[in-house]
């Protein structure tokens, strides 16, 4: 007999409201995410202004309502003035970030353009490296005042008449990161960026701020650096940004699948550092989260060492491609599940990256097709069916231990509830490398409702990847789950990641 996990699910258990910015991803100039990515003039495959068809198609596929730009660690030697104005006219320059050469084709007005087909906004960084509050601010006023300025009038005497009205900006890129160009102590950086953000705010107050947190969680001033810095910035920002990326370099896929849960317990201190400034300053608001950068990397890092030391200053040479396998996916559905858990407080995530760089959209080098990785699967269900309502799961599930975690749940499950479409969709991933597990859910709360999917994304060969091609982890329907009487059974196969879509 199968194990059993126990899942109740109650429409007033509610976490709170899916920002459906937690769905947002990341375009760096880095690599061949830009050129060659989505931008390869010439190619059949593009359009009028050299943008990849077939890669907005994906990404509108993804439905990505948010892209963070330029950077990342890019960001911290920008200068935003080379990338707009008459291409012609636009200087290469050293990308002292990655050791490659940035031509300075596609700028701010081009992937402002770009968004627009890819039904997406922008989220913008501003360089707080080698720049600072003047920079910062001439960028806000050439971006979102409408004009009669020095740098609105120079937007619209490029040929952008009407504002891109950016309303969410990053103060810089892991400042606290000693391999940051213009990396800042937490005392410097918090002064730095709360002068810049009132300033900012003076010229459009509508706009949200995003204050760096720390680089990771291993990073040495984690929690003193939040602290420190938010009790400078806390009158002015609304975010904090987290980032993490995990790897799979012992071959250890049980703890390997086990590493969302330091994510979420890297969310619970950050909120808890949140919480803390704001009863030290006897604030009135909450600082919410941005978890700007997430995802695994772990596959490239020897071949992005020997271009960055070996072959600097290439365009757009192949930098960061990892190579997703099946188990990579199964913990991008993991950390989807676990952001989802945080909707009260995680306002905005992106997946890092997009395209060609650790990324779920590739392109083949040389104009070649465009294919998506099995991370592609999950992120696309959770942006498609996780919007609404997440409802707190009472789950009890088996457990298991491994190599560095304790007690690790078989079963991670979520559960959104979409009030106006009618729609429930429970999110689940058996993390049990061995075992089946009987899912039982009771949704008597949801009088009226049936199974309308269940999908999954699953395979024998945990270490399969995808190519041009040949997409052998792909989603697939199944008929694993039946409802009786309010109480619906599940079977979730060993290793797999399975989303169940309920309605009236």
């Amino acid at each position: 007999m199968a194990k059993q996990a126990k899942l109740i699910i109650d429409k007033e258990y509610r976490i709170g409201e899916v920002d459906k910015r937690i769905y947002g991803s990341f375009i760096e100039h880095l690599g061949r995410a830009v050129y060659d990515g989505i931008y390869q003039p010439g190619n059949s495959m593009s359009d009028e202004d050299g943008f990849r068809k077939d890669v907005i198609d994906m990404v509108k596929e993804l439905d990505v309502p948010i892209i963070r730009y330029p950077g990342g660690n890019f960001v911290s030697d920008f200068v935003w003035e080379d990338s707009v104005g008459p291409v012609k006219d636009r200087p290469k320059r050293l990308d002292l970030a990655w050791r490659t050469l940035e031509p300075n084709k596609i700028g701010v007005n081009e992937f402002a353009k770009w968004l627009k087909k890819a039904n997406s906004e922008m989220m913008m960084a501003v360089n707080l490296g080698t720049r600072g509050i003047p920079d910062a601010c001439n960028l806000l006023e050439y971006c979102n005042h409408p004009g009669g300025t020095k740098y609105s009038d120079m937007r619209i005497a490029h040929g952008v008449k009407d504002p891109h009205n950016i309303k969410v900006w990053c103060l810089g890129n892991e400042m606290d990161g000693p391999w940051q160009l213009g990396h800042k102590t937490m005392e410097e950086y918090g002064r730095l960026a709360e002068e810049t953000a009132k300033a900012m705010k003076l010229i459009d107050p509508s706009i949200e701020l995003v204050s760096c947190g720390s680089s990771n969680l291993e990073m040495p001033t984690f929690g003193r650096w939040e602290s420190k810095t938010l009790e400078c910035t806390y009158d002015h920002v609304d975010y904090v940004s987290l980032h993490q990326y995990y790897g799979n370099e012992a071959d250890d896929t049980a703890d390997f699948l086990a590493k969302s849960d330091d994510m979420d317990e890297f969310i619970r201190s950050v909120i808890a550092i949140c919480d803390y400034v704001k009863a030290k300053k006897r604030g009135k608001k909450n600082i919410n989260l941005s978890f700007d950068e997430w995802n695994v990397w772990f596959h490239s890092k020897e071949q992005e060492l020997d271009i960055t030391q070996n072959s600097p200053w290439q365009l757009a040479p192949a930098l960061l491609e990892d190579i997703y396998t099946f188990e990579d996916a199964l913990l991008v559905g993991l950390m989807l599940i676990t952001l989802m858990k945080h909707a009260d407080r995680v306002k905005m995530a992106c997946l890092a990256q997009l395209v060609n760089v650790i990324a779920p959209i590739m392109t083949e080098q040389g104009g070649g097709a465009a294919w998506k990785q099995t991370i592609f699967y999950p992120f696309m269900h959770a942006s498609k069916y996780g919007r609404g309502v997440v409802l707190r799961p009472v789950l009890k599930s088996p457990v298991h231990d491994t190599s560095k975690h304790e007690n690790v749940t078989d079963v991670e499950s979520i559960v959104v509830y979409n009030e106006e479409k009618d729609e429930l969709t429970v999110f689940a991933v058996n993390r049990n490398l061995s075992e089946d597990i009987e899912l039982l859910s009771d949704v008597r709360g949801f009088e009226g409702y049936q199974v309308k999917k269940h999908i999954v994304l699953e395979n024998a060969d945990l270490k399969l990847c995808n190519g041009a091609g040949k997409e052998a982890v792909c989603s697939k329907r199944t008929d694993r789950s039946k409802l009786d009487k309010g109480r619906m059974t599940s079977m979730l196969n060993k290793a797999s990641w399975n989303v169940i879509c309920l309605g009236k």
